[in-house]
């Protein structure tokens, strides 16, 4: 009997002793659907795989990203998963990666997301900023252009308005480069601003088409410019001291792991639009995009909008994705 007291005794030391060492961890999600959206699915399937990094997750969903952020700056959150925009304000290299056509294809993020989650030393530096860190990003499609009537020359988006996101300065920054008038709104508000035709344009992520209704807004005569503006994606980002040793770069193999799943959702939404609603532009109207694009990324990291270093690893991955791109011979990047 003693001997049985003991053993059990022992057992409840240990099992304690285990629950100690556990660190528990609140992270805020931001997913249009709620608990129910793929984005928390994905953060759902890391709470298990975190226990053996010696944290225990706490899950908090949100469906308005802006609460989100200041929880986490007021401390009431350990980390948020928030869009990469708004994780600039954070860390502004990894924040950096959804700048305009910074990252001009899925081939290429899955190689800056590797790289950033490959542990090397020479980038850890970057990726904390102030109490800080980045663990980890996950795609959430390419951005384009939802317009009310076709447009298919840079000519025909003069005088458009636009709803831009008033804490994305680059947005609006664009929007005027290409002489749209941009109207200020929120991740809240835009889509039902362009639904309500209060504007003409909205930029947005292709799950938009469905998840935003935006074809109510494209109805009937309007449609998708078929020209990839950059890509968004929704990044992980903690305050290092809450966290233990290593748990990050953990944390960033994992997302890195959950890249094809959450590719499957973007391409099951941009299976959803209609082959009808893609507007194309002719040859010349894109090169000109394309130099627009990257005199205004130039611009926009000179303002310190971007951060310098993220950019200069971009054009080195894209131009390793594709050296004949004629921005590769011109080394301003």
């Amino acid at each position: 009997m003693l001997k049985k007291n003991f053993l059990f005794i022992i057992a409840l030391v240990l099992f304690s002793v285990q629950s100690h060492a556990l660190e528990k961890k609140k992270i805020c999600i931001f997913d249009l659907i709620g608990a129910n959206g793929d984005f928390y699915g994905i953060m759902k399937d890391m709470k298990p795989a975190a226990l053996d990094w010696g944290v225990e997750l706490e899950l908090v969903p949100y469906t308005d990203e802006k609460v989100a952020t200041e929880d986490l700056k007021a401390k009431q959150c350990d980390g948020a998963f928030i869009t990469g925009i708004r994780a600039r304000q954070f860390i502004s290299y990894t924040g950096s990666t959804d700048s305009i056509r910074g990252i001009p294809n899925y081939d290429v993020l899955r190689s800056v997301i590797s790289i950033l989650a490959s542990g090397h030393e020479k980038l850890e530096d970057k990726m904390v900023s102030g109490p800080y860190q980045y663990a980890g990003m996950v795609p959430m499609g390419s951005a384009y252009l939802f317009v009310k009537e076709q447009i298919t020359d840079l000519d025909g988006m003069a005088g458009k308005s636009i709803a831009v996101l008033e804490y994305d300065e680059a947005e609006a920054y664009m929007a005027r480069k290409v002489g749209m008038s941009p109207m200020m709104s929120d991740i809240t508000n835009f889509s039902s601003r362009f639904n309500n035709g209060s504007v003409d344009v909205c930029f947005a992520p292709i799950f938009g088409y469905s998840a935003l209704e935006l074809y109510k807004g494209m109805a009937p005569d309007g449609g998708v410019m078929d020209y990839i503006l950059g890509q968004l994606t929704s990044q992980l980002v903690i305050r290092k001291d809450a966290f233990p040793e290593g748990f990050a770069l953990e944390a960033r193999k994992f997302l890195l792991g959950q890249f094809d799943r959450a590719m499957r959702v973007v391409d099951n939404a941009a299976n959803e639009v209609d082959d009808k609603w893609w507007i194309s532009m002719d040859e010349e109207s894109n090169r000109n995009l394309d130099q627009m694009m990257r005199k205004a990324r130039i611009e926009l990291t000179e303002k310190n909008v971007y951060d310098k270093d993220m950019m200069s690893f971009l054009y080195k991955v894209r131009c390793r994705d594709n050296p004949s791109n004629p921005e590769c011979s011109a080394q301003s990047e």
